[in-house]
């Protein structure tokens, strides 16, 4: 027996976010507002995020000042650094879904990622001021970027599967505990619940 899986997204910003979702697609959410995505069991590598400051014209293409995904109001690909992200995989190993939150792209909007539902009560948060007290070369405009996007270096990257903490990822896992603040950043970052488990996802909860 195969589940899809229903993510409700909502938007509580005091101002209008552009959900972004691969698969998914994207969509405006204003203050309040929420979006509902079903997807098949088996999907991996998927994430949703915000994107912030956006203009699309009437056939859905523009810019947005974070999380941009191609310059596409609903994303195929994914968005650029900085965003903070929900990452998950379904149906995957003794039938569980693997769920996280990652900072390692940056972050520019708080957020929860929680289960919803009796059988798994699992709530990731990431809501520290972050944008306000990013570090100087991080900083961007509406965002905080992640050291690898930034400095492309091995020590931030970890492209070949063997690195450490570095300052600047303890900055965000400082504030934000459960969240991926670096690539190898596995023990504290990576919580799992039953195949089936629906989700929501709040922009600012």
């Amino acid at each position: 027996m195969t589940h899809a899986a229903t993510f409700n997204i909502r938007n509580n910003c005091p101002y209008t976010v552009w959900a972004a979702a691969v698969p998914g697609g994207g969509r405006r959410l204003n203050r309040g507002e929420t979006w509902q995505i079903n997807v098949a069991t088996g999907t991996t590598q998927a994430r949703i995020w915000a994107r912030t400051n956006c203009q699309f014209d009437g056939s859905g293409r523009g810019k947005c000042q974070t999380g941009d995904c191609q310059g596409l109001l609903e994303c195929k690909a994914y968005g650029s650094p900085p965003n903070t992200l929900a990452e998950y995989a379904l149906g995957q190993f003794n039938n569980l879904d693997f769920i996280d939150m990652s900072n390692i792209d940056g972050f520019n909007v708080p957020m929860e990622f929680s289960s919803n539902s009796p059988r798994c009560n699992r709530v990731i948060k990431c809501t520290a001021d972050i944008v306000v007290q990013c570090p100087g070369p991080l900083s961007v405009p509406g965002g905080c970027n992640g050291p690898c996007p930034v400095f492309k270096t091995e020590e931030h990257c970890c492209n070949s599967g063997k690195c450490g903490p570095t300052n600047y990822s303890r900055f965000f896992k400082t504030r934000c505990p459960d969240v991926y603040s670096y690539p190898k950043d596995d023990q504290t970052s990576v919580f799992t619940c039953p195949n089936g488990t629906n989700y929501k996802v709040i922009f600012c909860p």
